[in-house]
């Protein structure tokens, strides 16, 4: 027994309950880079933490009324096809897994970016009015519903191939579709429970790879479960700039993880 893991399970769990992210962001470049686990197995493991781990999230959200059944819907339309047939891919390509660098890269720093805009959320809106009036509406050219089952789509395709992008980019994504729309729990209550449905099919396939470290998974979720209730009880009772800002810290540091990946 690794008490390390158990705590690093409980930080991670706390951080997913409160913003929705951490789950593969955080949690992947932790299993490779400070417990020296093989990327395939951190990946399929990381997979099944998360939605065990979101799932009991989710229930804390559920109780409060924190999530927003339609925009589920939604991302769910684009995002467990999606899933189902990146797994077919890798079973009939026999690529157990795909080169991740430029897509991690990638994502960290789009995650960082967001980040950045989040906790200067007034200039960032000022900046986004004076480019606007330069640029064709974007909601002119499609709706947030069919947008959001693109969203959908990406973050399918991502979380089965890196287990990373199902909390951190699942929350960018719903606070540019949403602005104005969710609150920050119910945003976070939302992603939650989006990523697991698409974690499970995931994880499954990679499952059947033999990628997922059982004895791992249990250390994990020891401290995980503890983690995420507290977090999310503090989602519910938080003030909505804290959240912000623990979104935007959370999203800063899963960026720095990516990129340093």
């Amino acid at each position: 027994m690794d008490w390390t893991i158990a705590f690093a399970g409980f930080g991670v769990g706390a951080l997913v309950g409160m913003t929705g992210v951490g789950g593969g962001s955080l949690m992947t470049p932790l299993l490779v880079l400070l417990f020296g686990f093989a990327p395939t197995t951190s990946v399929g493991t990381d997979l099944w933490f998360a939605a065990i781990t979101k799932l009991v999230g989710a229930a804390v959200h559920h109780k409060r009324g924190g999530i927003d059944w339609q925009v589920l819907w939604r991302l769910s339309l684009g995002s467990l096809p999606a899933a189902v047939l990146t797994l077919l891919w890798l079973h009939h390509s026999g690529a157990e897994r795909i080169h991740q660098g430029t897509i991690v890269n990638a994502l960290g720093g789009v995650i960082l970016v967001t980040a950045f805009a989040i906790l200067f959320k007034k200039r960032a809106l000022a900046a986004a009015r004076s480019v606007s009036q330069y640029m064709p509406k974007w909601r002119a050219l499609a709706s947030p519903s069919a947008m959001t089952v693109v969203a959908g789509t990406i973050l399918g395709v991502l979380v089965t191939l890196t287990s990373v992008g199902g909390g951190a980019l699942g929350v960018v994504m719903l606070m540019l579709l949403y602005p104005t729309r969710m609150k920050p729990a119910e945003l976070v209550g939302t992603d939650i429970a989006h990523a697991i449905p698409l974690t499970l099919i995931a994880g499954t396939g990679h499952l059947m790879l033999g990628h997922v470290d059982f004895a791992l998974l249990g250390q994990l979720l020891l401290g995980s479960i503890p983690g995420v209730v507290l977090g999310s009880l503090g989602a519910a009772r938080a003030p909505e700039t804290l959240i912000r800002s623990a979104i935007a810290l959370t999203l800063m540091l899963a960026g720095g993880k990516l990129l340093a990946a």
